[in-house]
C-alpha cells in the first residue's frame, strides 16, 4: 500500500491467512488514520455509528447483529459512544428490557467527517488494484460476508 507520510500502513505477517493479514492491516490502518485526524474511534465504533446512521433508532442486539459483534459486549461499546457524546439510548417503547440506540447531533456531525476518512483508508488498502478489481474484489467480500456492495 502506498503509505502517507509518517503514517504506514504496511502488513508485515507474511505467515497469517490473507484474510487475518488483511484484517490486520485495515486495523492497523484504521488507528493510524483516525489518530492522525485527532479522532478517538475504534473500528468496532464506528461500525455501529455507520449501522445506527442507515438505521436510527434500532435495539443493540440489532446493532451487535449488523456489525457482526457478541451482543453480550456490544453495550460497552455503546457505552463509550454515549460517553463521548455520539450516541443517544432509550428504553425501548415495546420492549422495556431493551434499549433502542441513534446517533446524537454530534454524532452524525462526528460521522460525517469520519465517513471520507474511512473511504480514503478503503482506497488505500486497496490502492494496489486497478478499478475494475478493485470494484470485482468488494462485490466478491460482500458476497462471502452475505451483503451487497454498492459504490458510495
Amino acid at each position: 500500500t502506498a503509505d502517507l507520510p509518517g503514517i504506514p500502513c504496511t502488513g508485515e505477517n507474511e505467515q497469517a491467512p490473507t484474510s487475518i493479514r488483511l484484517h490486520q492491516l485495515s486495523t492497523q490502518c484504521f488507528a493510524n488514520r483516525m489518530r492522525a485526524a485527532g479522532f478517538d474511534v475504534t473500528p468496532v465504533q464506528f461500525a455501529a455509528m455507520d449501522a445506527l446512521q442507515a438505521q436510527p433508532g434500532i435495539d443493540q442486539a440489532t446493532v451487535a447483529e449488523l456489525i457482526a459483534y457478541d451482543r453480550a459486549t456490544i453495550g460497552g461499546v455503546l457505552s463509550r459512544l454515549r460517553a463521548k457524546g455520539w450516541i443517544i439510548r432509550t428504553v425501548s417503547t415495546r420492549d422495556r428490557r431493551a434499549r433502542e440506540v441513534e446517533l446524537s447531533a454530534e454524532g452524525r456531525r462526528v460521522y460525517s467527517r469520519l465517513l471520507p476518512l474511512v473511504d480514503a483508508i478503503q482506497e488505500e488498502i486497496l490502492a494496489g488494484l486497478s478499478t475494475r478489481e478493485s470494484e470485482h474484489f468488494m462485490k466478491l467480500t460482500g458476497k462471502a460476508l452475505g451483503t451487497s456492495w454498492t459504490s458510495r
